[in-house]
């Protein structure tokens, strides 16, 4: 509370001279600061962990500033069969004990972050990765039993990062000064650097991370300790209201990905689809998010396009009727039911999430329903979803929004996912998608609000669709 506080007497000034380390403050999961690459917080939004992953090792394929692959230890790769088979020959890359990096090296380390038993938040949407094989030294083949073309997208995750368990990761930074906060220094790439180069890197290029809260992190950049803060969410929004940040300074990612409610128990009330669906209907979505944050684009419906899909996204057929007409059927399916309804709402702490639950709990109590806030971890009836897609897949979502759902539509989304063309795939998806829309497991409210803090210095950072912003890619070159 102090913090919040705080936020309202300082200035909007913001550090734009181009001089010494870049100060980039990241925001830190429940467990706590940054730690070393092998940690990983992808479903849990941890950035601090998932940015110093990324820092410190690589995979096969990176994202760049605009969230587009760029090469990793791969510097080149072709697709074949229709994405049934990636083949990527190596560039020439150090460990970070100096020593080569070789197929033979990488290929083992793959197939554990493929394995269902690796704990990898991702390996669920790699299962149709048959074989990793090593072709040459440099050369390495990943043969599917399925068709992917959306495979890279997944292999540029910091979850994908190769990290060997003596020699660790291969940049492209290294640690040269542990903290807390660390100092991270860009590694020489050996395929530009001259055999007599022995020039220092500049001090700008480093940079210096640290873990910490939302409040804090505000606070530090506004103050003008920080060029960078990332990881900020709907929760942590209003906070901006005090700050006295330039406007200019706040960016917001286009992201990709659900945010709404899960019906994480499918007993009493919820047990029945009508009910579900009575549930959604009775939601003004735009004026529930406005009062978290403006301009904040509403939806209803699980898809934000067709993507791998061969139909549009399923609209839910209470779309069409007026906000008074489906409340007014809501309460109608309440009072049916004969007895008290009570509903638990699992959601994460901070100002946003208060004013969130404010509208949630006021739009049950309008059709009859008593709300109960619980911690986000604890047991629930609805359970809030606020994920970023990590690949443009619409089995992303579905697979995502079925936490549960009913066999219906469990079998359709495994279907999708065995699929053994992309015409099946596509087809099965649409199908899995109209299963959702009947058994609404789900309750689309919004995409996921990503923003960060960003000073003028950091000429190349790009908002994008995967709300990621590698520390290699924010300064560009000086000019």
């Amino acid at each position: 509370m102090a913090l919040a506080v705080a936020l309202l007497s300082v200035g909007g000034c913001n550090r734009q001279a181009d001089t010494g380390a870049v100060t980039v403050s990241a925001v830190h999961g429940r467990s706590g600061g940054v730690s070393g690459p092998g940690r990983s917080g992808f479903a849990d939004g941890d950035t601090s962990h998932r940015l110093l992953r990324d820092s410190l090792a690589q995979g096969l394929v990176r994202f760049d500033a605009n969230g587009q692959i760029e090469p990793g230890l791969a510097e080149r790769w072709i697709v074949i069969d229709d994405g049934g088979s990636f083949i990527f020959r190596l560039r020439e890359a150090k460990w970070d004990d100096g020593s080569p990096v070789t197929a033979e090296q990488i290929v083992p380390i793959l197939r554990r972050l493929a394995s269902p038993r690796s704990g990898n938040p991702l390996a669920p949407f790699l299962t149709a990765i048959d074989e990793i094989v090593v072709m040459t030294p440099q050369v390495i083949e990943v043969r599917l039993s399925r068709p992917r073309p959306d495979l890279l997208k997944l292999f540029a995750q910091p979850e994908m990062a190769i990290i060997d368990r003596t020699r660790h990761g291969t940049g492209p930074f290294r640690i040269i000064r542990a903290g807390p906060p660390p100092l991270l220094r860009p590694i020489p790439d050996p395929r530009r650097a001259e055999p007599d180069d022995d020039a220092a890197p500049a001090p700008e290029d480093d940079v210096r991370l640290i873990s910490e809260s939302p409040a804090r992190a505000i606070l530090r950049f506004a103050q003008g300790g920080s060029d960078l803060m990332l990881g900020g969410r709907f929760a942590e929004w209003p906070l901006l209201d005090g700050a006295q940040i330039n406007p200019a300074a706040v960016r917001i990612d286009p992201a990709a990905g659900l945010f709404g409610l899960s019906i994480a128990n499918r007993q009493g009330f919820l047990a029945d689809p009508a009910n579900r669906q009575a549930l959604s209907s009775a939601f003004d979505r735009a004026a529930l998010l406005s009062a978290v944050a403006p301009n904040w684009e509403a939806t209803d419906r699980l898809l934000p396009d067709a993507l791998d899909s061969d139909a549009p996204p399923q609209i839910p057929g209470w779309a069409l009727l007026t906000l008074d007409e489906r409340r007014a059927g809501a309460r109608a399916r309440v009072a049916a039911w004969g007895q008290p309804v009570r509903l638990r709402i699992a959601l994460p702490d901070g100002p946003g999430a208060n004013l969130l639950y404010g509208q949630i709990g006021a739009t049950l109590l309008r059709i009859g329903i008593t709300p109960e806030r619980v911690a986000s971890d604890a047991p629930a009836d609805l359970r809030l979803i606020d994920a970023v897609a990590p690949f443009d897949s619409a089995r992303w979502y579905i697979a995502t929004a079925c936490a549960p759902c009913g066999e219906a539509a469990q079998a359709a989304i495994e279907q999708a996912r065995l699929a053994p063309t992309l015409a099946e795939r596509s087809r099965a998806i649409a199908l899995a998608d109209a299963a959702l829309n009947a058994d609404t497991p789900f309750i689309p409210l919004a995409r996921p609000l990503r923003w960060s803090l960003v000073a003028n210095r950091l000429r190349q950072y790009q908002a994008n669709s995967r709300a990621w912003h590698p520390l290699n890619h924010l300064r560009g070159t000086p000019n």
